[in-house]
Formats: structure tokens, sequence, C-alpha cells
């Protein structure tokens, strides 16, 4: 697979995943095939280019970046660029889009920024196909803090007696799950039509 190729699966899987998670996205960016994207960013894509910046679409003030350093290991001075970028546009949450694994050093300096910022980091790897289209994959839906007071009153229980979803979880990361919050997940069934449990994220 060539370079274009691959970045141009990545950023089709991450304008998916930004819509599915209700950033508000133009219909270009969510229908960006590969020959829209070469026509965008060029034969020789520069990563630093694709930079993505949009907001919720419920909150417009609530924005996520999306970052894809050039460099293959990312060290301390990018992230603290990032970091910086994200101070100067007031934007508390970012995506990370790393081609290998951090560096010990740029990961302890990610951990330091964690107090300020929300920086999730993925590999591209993770990204060349989209998880969450894949047949096997039931679908996932995020409560509302809202809601999930109501489903924990309606069944009258705790949220420590729902089943769990790990933080780490590829489908978890997919949506941006944090700790507390519940997936509803909807499973077809034979004799019900559809099956939906709920999963709380620990």
């Amino acid at each position: 697979m060539d370079n274009c190729t691959r970045l141009a699966r990545v950023y089709q899987t991450i304008t998916k995943m930004l819509d599915d998670r209700g950033y508000l996205l133009s219909t270009k960016m969510k229908e960006a095939s590969k020959e829209q994207f070469r026509e965008d960013f060029g034969d020789e894509p520069s990563r630093a280019a694709m930079t993505i910046m949009v907001p919720k679409k419920d909150d417009p003030t609530e924005q996520i970046f999306v970052f894809f350093p050039d460099e293959p290991k990312v060290g301390v001075k990018t992230i603290k660029t990032y970091a910086s970028h994200m101070k100067d546009e007031s934007v508390q949450r970012a995506i990370l889009v790393v081609q290998v694994n951090l560096t010990p050093h740029a990961r302890q300096s990610l951990v330091e920024v964690q107090s300020r910022f929300l920086i999730e980091q993925f590999q591209e790897a993770e990204l060349l196909v989209n998880i969450t289209r894949h047949v096997l994959v039931p679908v996932h839906v995020l409560l509302a803090d809202d809601d999930k007071k109501i489903l924990l009153q309606r069944y009258k229980v705790k949220e420590t007696q729902l089943p769990r979803i790990q933080l780490s979880d590829p489908v978890a990361r997919y949506y941006g799950v944090r700790r507390g919050q519940v997936m509803r997940i909807i499973r077809p069934s034979e004799t019900a039509g559809r099956y939906v449990t709920y999963r709380l994220c620990v």
C-alpha cells in the first residue's frame, strides 16, 4: 500500500470517528474519498497539513484537534508544541495519530500535560480499518449523563452493578469514552429482533 493510500484510509477513519462522536464536519470531510484526499493533499501528503480542528454539534465552544506528526518517532518537543497550540486556541481535547509508538520521554511528557488537556493517542495502523463498521461489531451508543441517570433509576441499580467495558477496549477508544460513562450496545437477535445491553467504562 503506497503512503498516500495509507494516509487516505487513516484520514477517512478519523473523520468517521469524529462524526460518530458528534463533531461538526463539512460534507466534503465526511465523504473524503481517496481521490478527494489526493486532490487536497497531493501524492506525497504532508501529515502536518492534515491537522483537523472541529467543534461539537451541540456545543460549538467544545472543540477537538487531530494532529498528524510528520516525524516517525514523536519526541517531547512535538508534544509541547501541540499542548501550546491547544492552549492558544483554548481547546481541551485532541487526538494524536502517530506512525509508531512514542518515545519513553514523549510518553512521560504526554502524561504531564494530561492534567490540562485530554490527548488521546492512536497509531496509524489502528486506523487503517474502521472497526465499528465490521459486521461482528454491534452498534455502540455513548449515553449522555442524563440518560445514564434515567437508566440507573429505571433498573434500580448502582453503576457498579452494570457489566463493564475497559477504557482500553478498541471500541471505547474509538468513541473517546471516559471512565464512569455508559455505552448502550445493540446486537441483532433472532428471537427478539434486537438485544440491548449496557456497559460501564472502567
